[in-house]
């Protein structure tokens, strides 16, 4: 009887026993229930080679039909308790075991025995139970390689493989990444069961590729490093410097790039003339002729794909004017102007023209253009339109008349004598012309009086200083367009401004000064009073009581550096104007030195002035009250309305007048019978009194 003839019978009898005892021919069995025990896992992973078991103890009728399953196919049956041995499939018998607790034994268990294993326990009038097991045998990875299909990949094919083999190994897992990264199935890349498949490769796909395969008893890892090839791209072409056209004899740098892998070789050529001077794809073109212009071809081959790409570059050779043009405009007879453009040389020569001023009118190489100045030609910009063959340019000129401005007095010692230089200039184009007037009287060139070639200066030699009479000067700047006129009166040496600035180690101060623009200094006497720089004397008795003059500066300085101080003792500083022999007005004092609170002396001073004003405040309070009593006793002459509004005028002259007297300068009341008021709104005459004079007060400053 054959393995599977046997459980059909089997399955037979027991249908037979349980249809009996449907129909009541059977007695009940006395077990009452087939049971299934896990004596082991379910899911068991072996290595090939091995011996394993998938344990379970059966239970509950002693003649129970016990069968095995690989799949869907019977193994193996046996009669539990049964003293014959197991029935097991011919092809399996070298490999496949029924214990005697009715589990399944493999020996030397081979590699494609990884299936599912099922047990079934049957028995007439108790039914049927089973358990299923899953068998997995691995074996260990060895030789793991990854190859390419096909051998490179190449940017724009449709697909590009990578596949792993080796020489054993089971897989469990496979894991796909990319320079590091797991790869996963998406639009671009497909896993399949041994190979990763890239969909339209590029050239961002180059890099590391690995292959990651795990079992429960091994791993293995392969790595494959994959350059795309690509190219050559749309080339790049340049030319340095960039024109739109080239000047005979000018020499030009071509220069052909393209991405490509591997690099593309470039050649370049000139008509049908392959050029054998490049380099690297660069073509230097020196002192180049008109007869190099024309239609330049960079081609370009890789290598490996056999892809090529050409691209054209054309260069323009000419021979152009010089420069750019210049425009320029002049005053005629100081009453019309010139406008002028030129832009010479060049073949032809180019047409120039003033759109603006005369549309008919045009030149070759350059144009004159008189009109006669009006209004409207100041601050109009007027464009020379320049036309060449090879370009078009322009140029500009503005005509405006003379702004204000500000002359400015520069004065020199030269052989005893004052030189003073006035200089007068306003901004103008045409340049305007200075006329110059002494008084009333026109300025000539002579002994005393000299000016410039381009009239902006004058020189007044051997100047004799008058504080008593000041020479009074007038320059007048004059175009086309108009005049401006500035008078110039000539002062005498003075200060308008005098700071001072200590470094942070208050070793050295930096004095700073100004002078009026009018005013005639030829020098500078800088003067300290204190004690001297790098003194060795005691601070008790190394100041000095006076100003002394420690250096003497030209009249075009504004500022010195004074050094060698000493932070801990205070210095005062003033600068003298002096124009030749004569000295001006000092300027204020600037003073450094440390701080420090309040002296003794200046403390005493305050507690002795608090008291004298508590005594004055009380004497100001009996003076109130004197005059409401001398008001009250008043009452028997005639009253007439008073509006309130002089109460408040008295009240506030009262409190002026007193805040003057406390004052240290005495000011007048305002006047405020100016502000229109009515008669009976006027300010009235307030009784005549004198106070006592203040008690002396000594008060304290901290400079």
């Amino acid at each position: 009887m054959t393995l599977q003839e046997k459980p059909r019978r089997v399955f037979q009898a027991v249908f037979f026993s349980l249809s009996l005892q449907e129909l009541g021919s059977v007695p009940t069995g006395v077990c009452s229930q087939l049971v299934i025990t896990l004596a082991g896992p379910t899911v068991v992973n072996e290595i090939a080679g091995n011996n394993v078991t998938l344990s379970v103890s059966l239970s509950g009728a002693s003649d129970a039909a016990v069968v095995w399953f690989m799949g869907d196919l019977p193994v193996g049956t046996w009669i539990l308790d049964s003293t014959e041995d197991p029935d097991i499939a011919e092809n399996h018998k070298d490999v496949l075991k029924i214990e005697r607790s009715g589990s399944l034994s493999f020996v030397n268990v081979p590699l494609g025995y990884t299936s599912n294993y099922t047990v079934e326990m049957t028995k007439s009038g108790l039914g049927k139970v089973s358990t299923t097991f899953t068998l997995k045998i691995f074996e260990n990875f060895q030789n793991l390689t990854l190859s390419t299909q096909p051998d490179f990949a190449k940017e724009g094919t449709d697909r590009f493989t990578l596949q792993y083999s080796m020489l054993e190994g089971v897989v469990e897992q496979q894991m796909w990444f990319f320079n590091g990264r797991e790869i996963k199935t998406n639009s671009h890349y497909v896993v399949e069961q041994r190979s990763l498949v890239i969909l339209g490769p590029n050239r961002s796909d180059t890099g590391q590729y690995s292959v990651h395969l795990i079992n429960p008893f091994s791993g293995a890892t392969a790595l494959k490093n994959v350059t795309v090839r690509y190219g050559p791209d749309e080339p790049t072409l340049d030319a340095q410097p960039a024109k739109l056209f080239y000047v005979v004899g000018d020499s030009v740098r071509l220069s052909c790039q393209a991405e490509g892998y591997p690099q593309p070789t470039i050649q370049w050529l000139f008509g049908v003339q392959i050029l054998s001077n490049s380099n690297k794809g660069v073509l230097n073109l020196t002192d180049i002729q008109a007869s190099q212009g024309g239609v330049y071809t960079c081609s370009l081959l890789n290598e490996e794909t056999n892809e090529r790409r050409q691209k054209n570059l054309t260069l323009t050779v000419y021979d152009r004017p010089v420069g750019n043009p210049m425009c320029s405009v002049k005053s005629v007879n100081n009453t019309d102007l010139q406008y002028h453009c030129g832009w010479m040389g060049g073949t032809p020569q180019a047409q120039l023209s003033f759109p603006a001023l005369n549309s008919m009118s045009t030149g070759a190489g350059h144009i004159s253009l008189n009109v006669t100045a009006s209004d409207n030609l100041n601050g109009k910009t007027v464009e020379c339109m320049a036309y060449h063959p090879l370009e078009q340019n322009q140029c500009n000129i503005t005509a405006s008349s003379p702004v204000e401005f500000l002359p400015h007095v520069t004065a020199v010692d030269r052989d005893d004598k004052i030189q003073v230089t006035i200089r007068c200039v306003s901004e103008a184009s045409p340049q305007a012309v200075v006329s110059w007037y002494r008084g009333s009287e026109a300025v000539t060139n002579g002994t005393t009086h000299q000016i410039s070639n381009d009239t902006t200066q004058l020189k007044i030699h051997d100047y004799k200083f008058n504080n008593s009479l000041l020479q009074n000067y007038t320059c007048t700047c004059r175009n086309p367009l108009g005049s401006q006129r500035r008078e110039v009166l000539l002062q005498g040496p003075s200060i308008s401004n005098f700071s001072l600035f200590p470094n942070p180690n208050r070793t050295t101060v930096t004095l700073n000064w100004e002078v009026p623009h009018t005013s005639v200094v030829t020098g500078f006497d800088i003067q300290m009073k204190g004690p001297a720089q790098n003194s060795t004397a005691t601070r008790s008795g190394g100041s000095s009581d006076g100003y002394r003059t420690i250096l003497k500066l030209p009249g075009s300085d504004r500022s010195v550096d004074i050094s060698n101080l000493d932070p801990d003792l205070t210095y005062r500083f003033r600068v003298i104007p002096k124009a030749h022999l004569t000295a001006g007005e000092p300027s204020k004092v600037q003073r450094i030195g440390p701080v420090k609170g309040l002296s003794g002396p200046a403390i005493a001073g305050i507690a002795a002035g608090i008291p004298c004003s508590l005594l004055f405040l009380l004497l100001l309070v009996g003076l109130i009250c004197f005059y409401v009593y001398w008001k009250k006793s008043k009452s028997h002459q005639p009253r007439y309305p008073v509006s309130r509004v002089p109460e408040k005028v008295k009240t506030t002259q009262l409190d002026i007048t007193t805040r003057n007297r406390l004052t240290e300068g005495v000011k007048a009341p305002p006047d405020y019978n100016r502000f229109q008021q009515t008669p009976s709104e006027r300010s009235v005459a307030l009784p005549t009194f004198v106070p006592p004079p203040p008690l002396p007060t000594r008060a304290a400053t901290t400079v």
